[in-house]
């Protein structure tokens, strides 16, 4: 007699993208076993052995898709540059809105002068959105604070806000982001300050699960970045990196020989980055809401990408300045429209290629035996139409850890 599977819930009635390998895999009339959170059984309704349920779940057709997974956004901050976007729009060059104080040193500024809670309160106003699109897992930078205390405060309530909502939080410190003001003409002190105290006390309070710093002529130079990633490595911390975005500086090879998780943005990058991050299985992640938002011609070398094999992953980049995006399911319409990826290739950038670009590709970003029960419930009748829908909210039914998410 075969034995018999002994499930917390058991669900059906839809087929199922399971992503594995970065492809749809699809499961016609698929079936999910689920204890304890995690998937215990996967597959067709057909195939499905003896089995006790406490609950059953079945829906009504459409498909079902792994748990969305935002892999870079800046999420908390104080205020916002809605005024500088206008300003743009009617003539204003960047370098005036930075000589009146805007720019970054203007979310700067007002980070430092809100309080935790408003931060908190501003980034659930943020945060929901995605959750409604069915993001089940997403990263937060600091790099707004641009001091040890403020740089603390940013990664507190993002710590804040994975413990108060049904979806796992990821934490970034990205202090080296941008040269503070205090620090005019005197980048190297401020990497002393970063690498010396500010990554230590983050480590030490168990704030961050990876260190990010912006590699460009207006940020940081790539000798100043390796100090960023010898000073992680010391903490025990993976790294990640804001490369080659509005030049070509070598930032994205850098990230491969320190073996990042993964180069970000990347419109600039060149042959010898996508072989080096190749070689070292760095994840390419292009955000087409900073492309679209700033204007950009450059596109990422998603061909190159390709025939390197670098998994390509895709994120919000939710930030005040230069990609205010509150929906991950626009970027992927925009990396298909603007970028040329194909559909399957996005929707692979949010679920497996996002997992492995925050190192959780063990636990998530595909649905498999072992692997934690986050999934979404989309009443379509293919994976192409998350893709071709453009705005709106497509309802949803989203399942975190086993349980529907409210």
């Amino acid at each position: 007699m075969a034995s018999v599977i002994y499930c917390d819930s058991l669900w059906s009635g839809a087929d199922i993208v399971t992503m594995r390998g970065g492809h749809y895999h699809t499961i016609s009339d698929g079936v999910i076993a689920v204890h304890d959170g995690k998937i215990i059984w996967i597959g067709t309704r057909a195939a499905l052995p003896a089995v006790r349920a406490s609950r059953e779940m079945t829906f009504p057709g459409g498909i079902i898709t792994p748990g969305l997974i935002d892999c870079h956004t800046h999420l908390v901050f104080g205020g916002d540059r809605s005024s500088e976007f206008e300003q743009r729009l009617n003539g204003v060059s960047y370098a005036e809105i930075a000589a009146q104080g805007g720019g970054i040193i203007s979310t700067v500024n007002a980070t430092r002068q809100t309080s935790e809670d408003e931060l908190l309160e501003q980034a659930l106003f943020r945060i929901k959105p995605l959750l409604a699109e069915g993001v089940t897992c997403l990263e937060i930078k600091s790099g707004y604070g641009l001091s040890l205390q403020s740089e603390l405060k940013m990664l507190r309530v993002a710590r804040r806000l994975g413990e108060m909502l049904p979806v796992e939080v990821k934490t970034t410190c990205l202090a080296a982001h941008a040269l503070p003001s205090e620090y005019a003409n005197r980048a190297d002190d401020y990497i002393d300050l970063v690498c010396n105290t500010i990554i230590p006390q983050v480590a030490e309070a168990g704030l961050a699960d990876a260190v990010d710093a912006f590699c460009e002529h207006l940020a940081f130079s790539p000798t100043q970045v390796e100090r960023v990633f010898h000073a992680a490595k010391t903490a025990g911390l993976p790294i990640k990196l804001h490369a080659e975005q509005l030049s070509s500086l070598g930032g994205s090879t850098l990230a491969a020989r320190h073996h990042a998780l993964s180069a970000d943005h990347l419109e600039y990058a060149t042959e010898q980055d996508a072989q080096a991050m190749a070689a070292s299985g760095t994840v390419a992640v292009l955000l087409p809401g900073a492309y679209y938002m700033l204007r950009e011609t450059q596109c990422p070398p998603v061909a190159l990408f390709r025939h390197y094999r670098v998994p390509m992953a895709l994120a919000s980049d939710a930030n005040p300045g230069t990609s205010p995006a509150l929906s991950l399911r626009l970027m992927l319409n925009m990396a298909c429209t603007l970028f040329r990826m194909t559909p399957e290739e996005a929707l692979a950038g949010v679920t497996c290629h996002g997992a492995q670009a925050l190192g959780v590709q063990e636990t998530q970003g595909t649905l498999e035996v072992g692997k934690l029960a986050n999934w979404v419930h989309w009443p379509l009748s293919r994976p192409a139409e998350l893709s071709y829908w453009l705005g709106g909210q497509l309802p949803a039914t989203v399942v975190y850890r086993g349980e529907v998410r409210p």
